[in-house]
């Protein structure tokens, strides 16, 4: 993982524009937001499932380039105070406190633009048709669909009584489809799937890109500001609808659990190859920030 990690910190730097070139504060606050922090969960997830096809390093730091740089936009948009209205994120200031909202806005913008430009570059051993495949599923999971999708539904939810049914489903497309995409990405970077086994992974992260959000719902609620990197108790005091507002503490920890045995079920007949998905599973569900 911090091999991964500090692979992707040297990868990303590379895909970004320099900070000095025009116009330099945009590019310095695509940086700023970009580098130097976060879990990068997205790439780890996406280099792991490339171990079941047997693709390439150089591939697969394209695919997580993209997906870092959509998840990246997603959070300086959603710190914004038309949105969450935060201050405080990866441990140091938003982009909006540390420029302004108009360079915030635009750093988003040119990262989700930036991530396209990438994951549509020629990669080596792809076929164009595969790789097509591949730019649509991150956009399908970035937009309307998932991401962008999920964060509307989010916005609407405030205050409101949601079924777990309909937690789940907003979570789905807010948190787990960008996760989904991970998965699926790094494993159609290398060698081509069965329809069996691509539905396997599916399975797989679907199940995992739940127990995420259960676990952020939990660590909202045990975990400190200087622990996470941003806000504690930001659910809460919004008054959003949470797993742990729903089922309570215990009940959610415990069906974080219960989704990553399930994860590890869809694995079965991956063989070592998936042992890298496993361990981040465990990660996911275990991780304390």
């Amino acid at each position: 993982m911090t091999r991964i990690q500090q692979h992707m910190e040297t990868a990303l730097a590379a895909f970004l524009p320099h900070a000095d070139t025009l116009p330099p504060r945009l590019h310095e606050a695509m940086r700023y937001v970009t580098l130097g922090g976060g879990k990068r969960v997205r790439p780890l997830l996406a280099f792991a499932a490339g171990e079941i096809t047997g693709a390439s390093e150089d591939n697969l730091a394209r695919v997580a380039a993209a997906l870092e740089m959509v998840h990246v936009y997603s959070l300086v948009h959603d710190d914004m105070p038309c949105m969450d209205d935060d201050v405080l994120r990866r441990g140091k200031p938003t982009c909006h406190v540390a420029y302004d909202e108009a360079t915030a806005l635009l750093a988003g913008d040119a990262l989700q633009t930036l991530a396209f430009e990438t994951i549509s570059a020629p990669m080596a051993g792809v076929e164009p048709a595969n790789q097509l495949a591949m730019t649509h599923l991150l956009a399908r999971a970035s937009g309307h669909a998932g991401m962008a999708g999920g964060q509307g539904i989010d916005l609407a939810s405030v205050g409101q009584a949601l079924s777990l049914p309909e937690l789940e489903f907003m979570h789905m497309l807010k948190t787990g489809a960008l996760i989904r995409a991970a998965v699926l990405l790094g494993a159609l970077a290398g060698k081509p799937l069965s329809a069996e086994e691509k539905d396997r992974l599916d399975i797989f992260a679907k199940r995992i890109g739940l127990a995420f959000q259960v676990v952020d719902d939990v660590l909202d609620c045990e975990a400190d500001t200087a622990t996470l990197g941003k806000t504690a108790g930001k659910d809460a005091a919004h008054d959003k609808p949470t797993y742990v507002s729903l089922m309570g503490l215990s009940a959610a920890k415990r069906f974080a659990r219960e989704l990553r045995d399930e994860a590890f079920a869809a694995l079965e007949g991956f063989g070592a190859s998936a042992d890298r998905l496993k361990a981040m599973a465990d990660y996911i569900v275990a991780r304390s920030f």
